[in-house]
């Protein structure tokens, strides 16, 4: 079941809390209260950190003893609304830091200064953060600053190459030196963490969470039966899409997302050429495009695609919309690593548009192919998955994980909890 309204911090909630921050700072509170609900914050700044972030909440909200507190500094706004949204989640607080074209010193800063002031307030027992984003870095060395351990969800991802992607791969390289909890997807991700002197007992092997949501949100799919067009109608997919793509069988289409920064500018003219030659090379063929909110994405994107009629350019889908649209499609074309882990649970191909990916396992397995933003490579590889020449992955071995990774976060953090308060 998902929570529901009636699991949002209330205003009682919330005056417990003050009260209780103002009652552990009194000597002998602790000894005398020690069995009190510890304060676990987390940051969460875009959609895939929401995503993730999410059934971990919901778990540490299910164990006793433990009390999450959700910190949004919304470094993506409507996105991030739309995933916390689809899992009943509101936010605790809400540093609301979010400004156009703001570059990344500006962004840096202000998370950092934001979570400062949240920490020195809330004083948590610990802080946790996921991934890769500015948010995830800023938010984990402020804790630093002040004194708080780190768990870093999703720790050991590596391309060893500090420009791709970029920041993300200076950001995950600088967090996981100072957390205290590296929750590692996968035993690859483990070795990485070890190669660079992570002490073994601060590692820990769980799966990815985003496996954890997406087959929650499967779950709820199934319950709920949506359709073509209740998805279409949401998403503000056109009748003529839906009718001949979403809702017709045999005809192939494509689902088309990008955000990377190292693609703005050449890379994303380059990825837009290679659509409209698909168009061309298979006159059947449709592409859907929901559109990252970002200028510099959604300005070249909307000038070489917005007239094909074949081409359909959306806002970016809500999360639930978009996990029935990616079992839909298909093929994924994209350069977001949270579909890479997701789409070999759905048996569906991903051709990521990066030069190089910190998720090898899937190229291993062979759910996934770079190909950059050539365009005769991207033509080339569509070609073989639509001429059947390259098979589908199977929908069930996935080697991200199981869908338990939040649980064994939670149980982790519980027992550190007992062992700090003297119960183990």
């Amino acid at each position: 079941m998902f929570p529901s309204s009636s699991s949002w911090p209330s205003e009682r909630r919330r005056s417990r809390r003050t009260l209780l921050r103002i009652c552990q700072n009194l000597p002998g509170f602790r000894c005398f209260f020690h069995a009190t609900p510890i304060r676990i914050a987390f940051f969460a700044g875009t959609r895939p950190e929401a995503v993730k972030m999410a059934l971990v909440v919901e778990a540490l909200q299910q164990t006793e003893g433990l009390e999450p507190v959700l910190v949004v500094t919304a470094q993506h706004r409507e996105m991030m609304d739309q995933a916390l949204g689809v899992f009943g989640l509101r936010p605790d607080r809400d540093l609301n830091l979010m400004r156009p074209y703001q570059t990344l010193p500006d962004l840096t800063a202000g998370i950092l200064r934001g979570v400062s002031a949240v920490l020195q307030e809330e004083r948590p027992w610990a802080v946790l953060v996921q991934g890769d984003t500015t948010t995830a870095f800023a938010g984990a060395l402020a804790a630093f600053y002040e004194g708080i351990p780190i768990g870093h969800v999703e720790a050991g991802l590596r391309t060893y190459d500090l420009a791709a992607p970029w920041p993300e791969e200076g950001n995950r390289r600088l967090i996981d030196p100072l957390a205290r909890w590296c929750w590692a997807p996968t035993s690859r991700n483990r070795e990485n963490l070890l190669g660079e002197g992570i002490p073994a007992d601060r590692i820990a092997v769980t799966g990815n969470t985003g496996i954890d949501a997406l087959l929650r949100i499967r779950e709820r799919q199934r319950a709920e039966g949506m359709s073509a067009r209740t998805v279409a109608e949401r998403c503000g997919i056109p009748t003529s899409f839906r009718t001949d793509y979403l809702e017709a069988s045999g005809r192939p289409w494509i689902l088309v997302t990008g955000h990377r920064r190292e693609s703005f500018g050449e890379g994303f003219e380059r990825i837009c050429t290679a659509l409209l030659r698909l168009t061309e090379e298979w006159p059947e063929l449709g592409i859907l495009y929901p559109v990252h909110l970002n200028p510099r994405v959604r300005e070249p994107v909307e000038l070489r695609l917005s007239e094909h009629p074949r081409i359909v350019l959306i806002p970016p889908a809500g999360y639930l919309d978009f996990v029935w649209l990616m079992g839909h499609a298909t093929v994924l074309l994209t350069d977001s690593g949270g579909i890479q882990e997701e789409a070999p649970s759905l048996g569906k191909p991903v051709l990521v548009l990066r030069a190089s990916t910190e998720r090898p396992e899937g190229l291993e397995a062979g759910t996934a192919v770079l190909v950059g933003t050539n365009p005769d490579r991207i033509s080339r590889e569509v070609e073989a998955l639509l001429s059947g020449r390259r098979a589908h992955p199977d929908a069930n071995a996935n080697p991200y994980g199981d869908g338990r990774a939040a649980e064994r976060i939670a149980a982790e953090l519980s027992a550190h909890r007992k062992g700090r308060n003297g119960e183990r």
